[in-house]
């Protein structure tokens, strides 16, 4: 597992019955990779887990490694509302074939720092599989302070890789300056990748990237680079696309903008709606004017994508 680029978290497609949809999903799998992505993560917060059933969720994995046919690493995020769940999801993970997981803290339950460390070891136990923690505590409200990933690290030989999605740069000189290069750190949040990268992070899990591939692996190579000029002219132009990465309704700006560029539907899983009225008006004219200015990046057809 080589924690390193920028790595999806996949939206999860779905039929005009609102059941996941695996062949459209093989397909943008492909698309993806073929623009220089460098892994999948499935099942994330962007992927609607909460709303898939576990049989469903072991369906997308074993999609997901079948389409990547070992051209890239599929990362399973795992996220329940029970420990015993979690453990069972990872064990089921390693089945279907992946290579690493992203850990979440337990969905409703914040727990304090004892509690969600014995959350996270009986994840990090359940498989010899590479781990990656998702501190995400703008969501989640569990907030993983550098100190407890240092101890993290300390205990786990198999725990490798932090998505640091605090909204916080100054998070990733924190954790890098406790365990230095232990552990690979990847930015979270679309629009804090140049910065973030500029503190030391080393990969991306990006959400707008399910849209605009070229564009975001581009993004990533020209910061790692330190092709400062470079970077920010195109950072400009992504910037009022990828902050829609941040808001509550993140999920349904990012299957809208797929849907726009027609790279996938709008299709949500209740409770979740999809946009519309003013806010949906409003958000196309973000996007249509993000498009007239459209840099010039390599770009393959979503539609010359052959089914493999």
């Amino acid at each position: 597992m080589n924690w390193f680029g920028v790595m999806p978290a996949m939206t999860t497609a779905f039929d005009e019955h609102l059941q996941v949809d695996h062949a459209f999903m093989q397909r943008h799998a492909q698309w993806l990779l073929d623009h220089g992505c460098t892994g999948l993560v499935m099942l994330g917060s962007l992927g609607e887990a909460a709303t898939l059933a576990f049989e469903e969720k072991v369906a997308v994995l074993k999609n997901m490694v079948a389409s990547a046919n070992g051209k890239a690493p599929i990362v399973a995020a795992i996220s329940a509302l029970s420990t015993t769940e979690a453990v069972s999801l990872a064990k089921a993970a390693e089945d279907a074939g992946c290579s690493g997981l992203m850990v979440l803290p337990p969905y409703v339950y914040r727990g304090d720092w004892r509690e969600m460390k014995a959350h996270l070891a009986a994840v990090f136990r359940a498989t010899p599989l590479s781990c990656m923690l998702y501190n995400n505590p703008v969501a989640y409200g569990t907030d993983f302070l550098p100190e407890h990933i240092a101890e993290l690290a300390e205990a786990h030989k198999n725990f490798h890789s932090v998505k640091e999605s605090s909204t916080d740069v100054r998070r990733v000189t924190a954790i890098r300056a406790l365990v230095g290069d232990r552990l690979k750190i990847f930015v979270g949040v679309d629009d804090a990748i140049v910065e973030g990268i500029a503190a030391g992070a080393c990969g991306w899990i990006a959400g707008l990237v399910n849209a605009l591939p070229a564009e975001s692996v581009a993004l990533f190579h020209l910061a790692y680079e330190g092709k400062t000029k470079e970077a920010f002219e195109l950072y400009r132009w992504f910037l009022p696309l990828l902050r829609m990465d941040t808001l509550p309704k993140f999920i349904q700006l990012i299957k809208l903008v797929q849907q726009e560029l027609g790279v996938g539907n709008a299709r949500v899983r209740p409770p979740r709606l999809e946009i519309t009225g003013e806010e949906l008006v409003e958000t196309k004219k973000v996007i249509a004017e993000a498009m007239k200015h459209r840099p010039k990046i390599k770009e393959a057809a979503f539609a010359s994508v052959a089914m493999r």
